[in-house]
């Protein structure tokens, strides 16, 4: 199950510095011209977790392997996109891919580094964005419209339910407001999703910053925090120069040294995936042995089977029970021999909803 952010934002916003940052790469072309990114370079990155170090010192694991998200380096986005100015269909057909949007706004002053309006504006650049998204999303329903509403008026069940979805989603669009803004019902969720409009996938705003600023923000990072609460979406505030050099730093020691100097907790990656974990409503639980602790990702609500197929589809075919440890209870026994003496291990079968934390040992027949 994967599960990728796409980066985006316009040209020489620091898409691509942040990218290499987050990966620790050099895969993405960081430089001061537009489309220096032609194709979205993806980057796989390690989800920062605490617990997977504790369980793997309780269980005397000899390696641990974090769970990863994927980013994707999109190229940049110019007005016009939807009618395929720059590299406007590339851009939307490469955001239709993915499953949440890390949104890059300039909130920093640079007379080296050109802007591609010339001004300095990230909440006139979001809207630059989100309007050339809109409006790729209206022209796709439009014109399927038609054709659908016709199917609808002959009986066509599926049709009809389709329509219903199109219709707030055209009404939305058309008064400026984006897709994820439609109130869509659980059980109309996946057919929602179906309809694949660009501006239906949930974003975080990134405030990217001086190296000054990475701690205190600045006018510009306020009014966005205000802008996206108002949207019903979140953003935080990064350098993507000090996670470039952060990214260089291997000692954890040193990093955390450096970090602190500039008055930092948590790197901005940190930042990043905690709440592109939040966007896509996943969660982390565990596999404990001597050989490896490891992190798992799955979306909230999965079933033991489901989780189970994660590590390998024999898994949930064969799928039997789930042998399962709340983290505070692993911890507090000092592992599964001790949860298990404190009734702390629980069998469960195939109709539990994996929490997250758990600890599972999954038993199966195949």
């Amino acid at each position: 199950m994967g599960f990728t952010c796409g980066i985006v934002g316009l040209p020489n916003v620091g898409k691509s510095t942040l990218f290499n940052a987050l990966t620790a790469t050099a895969a993405a072309e960081a430089a001061n011209y537009p489309f220096c990114t032609i194709e979205p370079n993806v980057g796989r990155v390690g989800v920062p977790d605490e617990r997977l170090d504790t369980l793997a010192r309780i269980g005397k694991s000899a390696k641990t392997v974090p769970t990863f998200l994927d980013f994707a380096d999109i190229a940049g986005l110019v007005r016009g996109a939807s009618k395929g100015e720059g590299l406007g269909n590339q851009f939307l057909g490469h955001i239709r891919e993915v499953n949440a949007i890390i949104h890059v706004l300039r909130c920093f002053e640079d007379e080296n580094v050109t802007h591609v309006e010339n001004r300095i504006d990230p909440i006139a650049d979001a809207d630059t964005v989100e309007t050339e998204l809109m409006l790729a999303d209206l022209e796709s329903l439009e014109k399927r419209l038609d054709a659908t509403a016709k199917k609808a008026k002959q009986g066509d069940k599926e049709s009809k339910e389709r329509l219903a979805l199109m219709e707030p989603a055209i009404a939305a669009l058309r008064a400026g407001k984006p897709a994820r803004t439609v109130t869509v019902s659980a059980d109309d969720r996946k057919a929602f999703d179906g309809l694949q409009l660009l501006t239906s996938k949930p974003v975080l705003y990134v405030c990217n910053v001086e190296e000054g600023e990475a701690a205190t923000g600045n006018a510009h990072t306020e009014k966005v925090a205000r802008w996206a609460r108002e949207q019903g979406a979140a953003s935080v505030v990064i350098s993507a120069k000090i996670e470039a050099e952060v990214a260089q730093i291997q000692d954890a020691a040193e990093k955390m040294e450096f970090l602190g100097a500039l008055g930092l907790r948590e790197t901005g990656l940190a930042q990043i995936v905690r709440a592109g974990y939040g966007l896509l409503d996943l969660i982390t639980y565990f596999t404990v042995g001597p050989k490896e602790a490891r992190a798992w990702t799955i979306a909230r609500g999965t079933l033991a089977p489901q989780a189970a197929g994660v590590i390998h589809t024999d898994f949930e075919k064969g799928f039997i029970r789930a042998e399962t440890i709340a983290f505070d209870d692993y911890v507090a026994g000092n592992g599964e021999a001790g949860a298990r003496e404190k009734g702390k291990l629980r069998l469960e079968g195939k109709t539990y909803e994996v929490q997250d934390g758990d600890v599972l040992l999954f038993r199966f027949n195949v």
